[in-house]
């Protein structure tokens, strides 16, 4: 009996542990804004993730064009990229 490369499980818990990632990240962001309100980066950041959420919801109403979902899928991880920069340029402040 031969097993697959991963269990539909390890698939679960890796997209279940993404989300939770991406929440932290926007409750982060959202925090960080609060406390800075004025922070032009930290605006920005917040900007891009309602558009990201809005295309996305756009993207679901119109049933998935092809070429927003491409560009969709490369927002989120630019987006935490980006909050990563601006996390390390408030830590050496």
């Amino acid at each position: 009996m031969s097993y697959p490369i991963f269990k539909e499980s390890a698939l679960f818990y890796s997209l279940l542990s993404t989300m939770a990632t991406g929440f932290i990240q926007v409750i982060l962001g959202l925090y960080m804004l609060f406390n800075n309100p004025n922070d032009r980066k930290l605006q920005f950041y917040i900007v891009n993730v309602v558009t990201f959420f809005t295309l996305w919801f756009i993207n679901d109403y119109i049933d998935y064009n092809d070429i927003l979902t491409l560009i969709l899928f490369f927002i989120p991880p630019l987006l935490a990229i980006y909050l990563t920069f601006i996390i390390y340029k408030k830590a050496k402040l």
